[in-house]
Protein backbone atom coordinates (compact mmCIF):
# COMPACT_ATOMS: atom_id res chain seq x y z
CA UNK A 1 0.00 0.00 0.00
CA UNK A 2 1.09 3.36 -1.20
CA UNK A 3 0.94 5.52 1.61
CA UNK A 4 2.52 8.58 -0.03
CA UNK A 5 0.97 12.35 1.35
CA UNK A 6 -1.55 13.78 -1.68
CA UNK A 7 -0.44 17.26 -1.23
CA UNK A 8 1.18 19.81 -3.41
CA UNK A 9 4.77 18.62 -2.52
CA UNK A 10 5.00 15.42 -3.04
CA UNK A 11 3.31 15.88 -6.15
CA UNK A 12 5.29 18.03 -7.52
CA UNK A 13 8.14 15.07 -6.50
CA UNK A 14 5.87 12.96 -8.40
CA UNK A 15 6.14 15.22 -11.58
CA UNK A 16 9.83 15.24 -11.09
CA UNK A 17 9.66 18.94 -10.29
CA UNK A 18 11.81 20.86 -7.23
CA UNK A 19 9.35 20.39 -4.34
CA UNK A 20 10.67 22.56 -1.96
CA UNK A 21 8.05 25.36 -0.94
CA UNK A 22 10.38 28.63 -2.83
CA UNK A 23 10.19 26.25 -5.74
CA UNK A 24 6.75 25.59 -5.48
CA UNK A 25 6.04 28.88 -5.13
CA UNK A 26 8.29 30.32 -8.14
CA UNK A 27 6.67 28.26 -10.43
CA UNK A 28 3.29 28.97 -9.70
CA UNK A 29 4.26 32.93 -10.44
CA UNK A 30 5.99 31.92 -13.93
CA UNK A 31 3.20 29.64 -15.06
CA UNK A 32 -0.54 29.97 -16.06
CA UNK A 33 -3.31 28.74 -17.23
CA UNK A 34 -5.35 30.71 -19.91
CA UNK A 35 -9.02 30.64 -19.25
CA UNK A 36 -10.38 27.29 -20.91
CA UNK A 37 -6.78 25.81 -20.95
CA UNK A 38 -6.59 22.56 -19.73
CA UNK A 39 -4.06 21.54 -17.16
CA UNK A 40 -2.69 18.44 -19.05
CA UNK A 41 -2.57 20.40 -22.27
CA UNK A 42 -0.07 22.89 -21.11
CA UNK A 43 3.00 23.85 -22.96
CA UNK A 44 4.86 23.87 -19.51
CA UNK A 45 4.99 20.42 -19.00
CA UNK A 46 6.99 17.61 -21.10
CA UNK A 47 5.46 14.29 -22.46
CA UNK A 48 5.79 12.05 -19.31
CA UNK A 49 4.51 15.01 -16.90
CA UNK A 50 1.49 15.25 -19.16
CA UNK A 51 1.09 11.60 -18.87
CA UNK A 52 0.80 11.08 -15.65
CA UNK A 53 -1.36 14.11 -15.09
CA UNK A 54 -3.68 12.93 -17.44
CA UNK A 55 -4.09 9.04 -16.39
CA UNK A 56 -4.39 10.37 -12.80
CA UNK A 57 -7.37 12.32 -13.64
CA UNK A 58 -8.85 9.85 -16.32
CA UNK A 59 -8.61 7.34 -13.42
CA UNK A 60 -10.04 9.84 -11.13
CA UNK A 61 -6.90 8.58 -8.95
CA UNK A 62 -5.28 8.94 -5.75
CA UNK A 63 -3.67 12.31 -7.16
CA UNK A 64 -6.20 13.61 -9.05
CA UNK A 65 -7.95 16.11 -5.31
CA UNK A 66 -4.35 17.08 -5.45
CA UNK A 67 -3.91 18.05 -9.40
CA UNK A 68 -7.35 19.91 -8.98
CA UNK A 69 -5.55 21.97 -6.42
CA UNK A 70 -2.66 22.79 -8.45
CA UNK A 71 -4.99 23.13 -11.59
CA UNK A 72 -6.81 25.97 -9.32
CA UNK A 73 -4.15 27.38 -8.12
CA UNK A 74 -2.74 27.76 -11.99
CA UNK A 75 -5.47 30.10 -12.46
CA UNK A 76 -5.32 32.52 -9.61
Amino acid sequence: MDTTPNDLSHLFDQLGLDSSPGAIGRFLRQHRLGRGEALEKAAFWNASQRAFLLEERAQDAEWSETIDVLDSLLRQ
